[in-house]
């Protein structure tokens, strides 16, 4: 067996007692011996003891997910025991109980003790000492990793030569991004950060992003930015303009306490200018109910430049949206006029949250959205006033593919 995948959060997935008596017949020696892949979710108290039962020296990928309840102390043993049961580990993944500096500490010997010239992929949500911070971030073959920042976390100078992706969840400001300065990076092309707490200083993040990153190749590789937090919270998008190579870009932040989102046309015309490769923009959270956003203008420039777009998610101001639409002289002179695309832009999801639509306002909307997005497949809401406006488009939708099945039956007749 070369793969075992084991959902340990099943009651009693393998009864304890024949683990024991397993146990007791391999003695010291593995199960599985020729196994490499070894996943386990929902490690429970039950079944953390059994694990090393499963792992040998040619198990090389691990992934385990512990039960929230496990016991601290019976996790970060199995922890430590890791990188002597497999001393070639390429790839690891632990999903911890919650924070704890046993674990800490364990999850830190771990890593130390693990070969640093055979470990690829590094996704452990828990935070590390010095020391390991010292180790991981000067892997020479790492290509993915997720960590975590504690407190006032500072980061030696980072040289992670083969690094395509890394996700990093932080809880105290953002001084740790000093370490990237002038870093050795390689080809990466995704990051993820994740302001962890709710009090959590994001202030001015995505600015010292930008100027830790041009001291890096970053703004050449980079062609995904995700940034997730449960605050309210107004970037400055216009520090992620040199990322010209983005498919992707996630900003999630909250409008619970109020609406934050300060995004409208501008600010998407100068994105869509930049990043024309964007095949996901996500610019806050679900979309709330405050009137505010990107109108008919903002629309049309992202269908124009982002012909590979295929999933939206921002505030519209449907209403602008509307009487744009209805209103019998252009909104803008004709010459300057972002006219419908000449080419149909991907975009089939279109995520609008709360967002308010005026009454009786389905058809124009459906109609609108449909000129500018004809790909579109799908409106995501939470908004009821919304399904009108995706029942109108599926009424619309199967109206062409009737004419145009009808114009094709008739077409000899033409000649």
């Amino acid at each position: 067996m070369r793969t075992l995948q084991v959902d340990a959060s099943w009651r009693d997935p393998i009864a304890s007692d024949v683990l024991s008596a397993i146990q007791l017949r391999t003695g010291d020696n593995p199960l599985f011996p020729r196994l490499r892949v070894f996943e386990c979710g929902g490690a429970t108290e039950a079944f953390v003891p059994f694990i090393p039962l499963f792992l040998s020296s040619n198990t090389i990928d691990i992934n385990i997910k512990f039960a929230a309840n496990s016991p601290i102390a019976m996790v970060a043993s199995t922890i430590v025991w890791l990188p002597i049961l497999c001393p070639n580990i390429r790839a690891l993944a632990l999903n911890l109980p919650p924070r704890d500096p046993v674990i800490t500490e364990a999850v830190s010997e771990m890593l130390v003790a693990c070969n640093r010239d055979t470990l690829r992929v590094f996704l452990v949500n828990s935070p590390l000492t010095k020391e390991a911070r010292g180790v991981l971030y000067k892997l020479p073959k790492l290509s993915q990793l997720w960590a975590v920042l504690q407190g006032a976390t500072s980061l030696p100078p980072v040289t992670l030569p083969s690094l395509t992706a890394i996700g990093l969840e932080y809880d105290h400001g953002c001084n740790w991004l000093q370490g990237f300065r002038g870093a050795t990076l390689g080809e990466l092309r995704s990051v993820t950060f994740r302001a962890a707490s709710g009090s959590t200083q994001i202030g001015n993040f995505l600015e010292e992003f930008q100027r830790v990153a041009v001291s890096t190749s970053t703004q050449n590789t980079l062609s995904r930015f995700a940034f997730q937090t449960l605050q309210s919270w107004n970037p400055n998008y216009s520090s992620l303009l040199i990322f010209k190579q983005l498919t992707k870009l996630e900003i999630e932040f909250s409008c619970h306490a109020g609406c934050s989102s300060r995004v409208d046309d501008d600010i998407v015309i100068s994105l869509a200018q930049a990043m024309p490769k964007l095949e996901i923009l996500q610019l806050g959270k679900e979309p709330c109910r405050t009137p505010t956003g990107v109108t008919l203008k903002g629309l049309v420039a992202l269908a124009r430049r982002c012909l590979h777009l295929s999933k939206l998610r921002i505030h519209l101001r449907v209403k602008e949206l509307v009487e744009a639409a209805t209103n019998i002289e252009p909104p803008y002179p004709p010459k300057h006029a972002a006219a419908i695309p000449r080419e149909n832009c991907a975009l089939t999801v279109l995520q609008v949250g709360e967002t308010p639509i005026p009454e009786q306002a389905a058809l124009a909307v459906a109609m609108t959205l449909l000129c500018i997005f004809p790909r579109m497949l799908g409106i995501e809401y939470a908004n009821l006033q919304w399904k009108g406006v995706v029942e109108t488009m599926k009424l619309f939708k199967r109206i062409n593919i009737h004419v145009h099945h009808a114009g094709k039956a008739h077409l000899p007749h033409l000649q």
